[in-house]
């Protein structure tokens, strides 16, 4: 095999590996501060869907992370870049606080469905106006088809379930833009100078995270807070590159074996 090539870049997932709704995973700021001094570019990925870049990096800021809203690369974004592409317009079943990451984007008359994590949407009479869309040929694109995310009260549905119905109900298939796609992973490296192979990913999702990654390239670290559950690192093939308890663990290995 191969050698491995040296690192350049490190990608982090947010929600569940730096925190958990209004809390930080105890002694990530600190860790986030020790990889900076690393001679590695940093990107912050999420599939979160529940806020704009916005009110997500104002959380950050709130908890102690030093974070530039230029280094968050988020699915939203991407699929606002799709939407341009296609130049369609969508019904967007995503929560209200989201919303503000489509601004200047048309829904009037939609032609396309785009479906995030939006719980006060996910009733009869929208699911159904979004069948009939999709039914007649518009576009399904969901912005992530995580089956579940963590909140401090426990594990939630996310976005995916509701996907899946749809996709069952009209024999589409959804675009899907977040990760685990292959293309979310190279355009958050997008501007680093860093291939794959430079490139490493740190999150608590086995599949969106670590296998995301690992199929683009780039070598994944799981760890064990947020959504993770016992065994999650058995669930994927290949197995994840390292599995660790928390962030600040993973930031150690990579500041003692992979600089």
């Amino acid at each position: 095999m191969a050698a491995r090539r040296a690192l350049k870049a490190v990608l982090v997932d947010l929600s569940g590996t730096l925190h958990v709704e209004d809390s930080a995973v105890p002694g990530a700021q600190e860790a986030l501060k020790r990889l900076r001094g690393a001679p590695v570019t940093i990107r912050f990925v999420t599939n979160t869907t529940k806020e704009c870049k916005r009110d997500l990096l104002e959380r950050l800021t709130k908890l102690g992370f030093d974070i530039a809203e230029n280094e968050i690369f988020t699915s939203l974004t991407a699929a606002r870049n799709l939407l341009e592409q296609k130049q369609v317009r969508p019904l967007l079943l995503v929560d209200d606080k989201a919303l503000p990451d489509f601004t200047g984007i048309a829904t009037n008359d939609p032609n396309a469905v785009v479906v995030g994590l939006a719980p006060e949407h996910f009733n009869y009479e929208m699911m159904n106006r979004a069948f009939r869309l999709v039914l007649d040929g518009a576009p399904l694109i969901a912005i992530h088809k995580a089956r579940y995310f963590k909140k401090k009260s426990g594990l939630a549905l996310g976005p995916g379930p509701f996907v899946a119905g749809l996709e069952y109900a009209t024999d589409a298939k959804a675009t899907v833009v977040g990760k685990p796609e292959r293309t979310f992973f190279l355009e958050a490296l997008r501007g680093t100078g860093c291939a794959p192979e430079e490139a490493l990913m740190i999150g608590d999702d086995c599949r969106d995270d670590v296998a995301g990654a690992q199929g683009a390239g780039m070598r994944g670290i799981l760890v064990r807070t947020g959504k993770y559950r016992a065994a999650d690192e058995d669930k994927i093939n290949p197995a994840p590159y390292l599995t660790c308890e928390d962030f600040p663990e993973a930031v150690e290995h990579i500041l003692k074996h992979l600089l």
